[in-house]
């Protein structure tokens, strides 16, 4: 395998050897020029773990620690997103009050951002449902958002959103009230119209358009590695395999890719990215 001459960095990846391809799919992102990812930790309920208190998620973070380590030891870039996904509040409603779920939803929030504080982590992740709840749920989801900003105040890192489809421009206010700045709060599965940081799915139609515009966007594929959902979101491979293809075409050129896949992340995250 040649070195790589330029980084190539997927900014939302799940990688599970227990319900998925695990290594393999690292080793495919690798093969066609992948160099770093941000490693994402799963919902809690994907790796059976069913949390009654904030401290439970641990063993979903130390699981996606877990994981980095298999990866990094492929030789690629690997950072970890921590979080509690926000679908976790349908979850946890299912056997126990709104409530009792906030509180729990916040406190694993508590428990990734001292993982963070501890440099295992550079960033957070949070948001609301992307699907349609009731008023209630979607004001106590937008308190574990608010309480997500805090926190991703307190440590100095970014935060990646989980929401619904469109620009969410009110969190804008949100990461204001929080003193964020907007450019690290990462819409995760993002489109351009948002006035947040858009990660947006590799092939996505207005990564040309956002290029020649040189506006900051970085590059995902939301790979779920789950064998019950073979190369959902899109593959491990899309990410590089998009960014190689659009170079190939002259859609962008070599200081482009440096500047979506290192100087921008390094911008939003603040970790270094490095060609070993």
């Amino acid at each position: 395998m040649s070195s790589p001459v330029f980084p190539i960095t997927d900014d939302h990846i799940h990688i599970d050897p227990v319900n998925g391809r695990g290594i393999e799919a690292a080793k495919d992102f690798q093969r066609v020029g992948g160099t770093h990812i941000f490693l994402v930790s799963k919902p809690s309920w994907s790796l059976s773990v069913h949390p009654t208190s904030g401290a439970d998620y641990a063993n979903v973070f130390d699981e996606t620690l877990r994981v980095a380590g298999m990866v990094s030891e492929l030789g690629l870039g690997v950072h970890t997103v921590l979080g509690v996904h926000p679908a976790e509040i349908s979850r946890l409603t299912e056997r126990m009050t709104l409530e009792e779920a906030v509180t729990v939803m916040k406190g694993g929030l508590d428990c990734a951002a001292r993982y963070v504080q501890e440099g295992k982590a550079v960033a957070l992740k949070s948001g609301r449902p992307h699907y349609e709840v009731i008023p209630e749920i979607l004001a106590a989801s937008n308190d574990v958002l608010a309480h997500a900003l805090n926190l991703a105040a307190e440590c100095r890192c970014a935060l990646q959103i989980h929401a619904e489809t469109g620009p969410c421009s009110d969190v804008v206010e949100m990461a204001q009230r929080a003193h964020v700045p907007k450019e690290r709060v990462v819409k995760h599965y993002g489109s351009p119209d948002t006035p947040l940081h858009p990660s947006l799915i590799a092939k996505h139609e207005s990564i040309p358009q956002l290029v020649r515009e040189r506006r900051p966007f970085t590059m995902e594929s939301d790979y779920m590695d789950e064998n019950s959902r073979p190369g959902a979101v899109i593959g491990p491979k899309s990410v590089p395999r998009y960014t190689n293809m659009l170079l190939k075409n002259g859609v962008i050129s070599p200081d482009d890719c440096f500047r979506i896949h290192a100087e921008t992340i390094e911008k939003v995250y603040g970790v270094v990215i490095t060609l070993a």
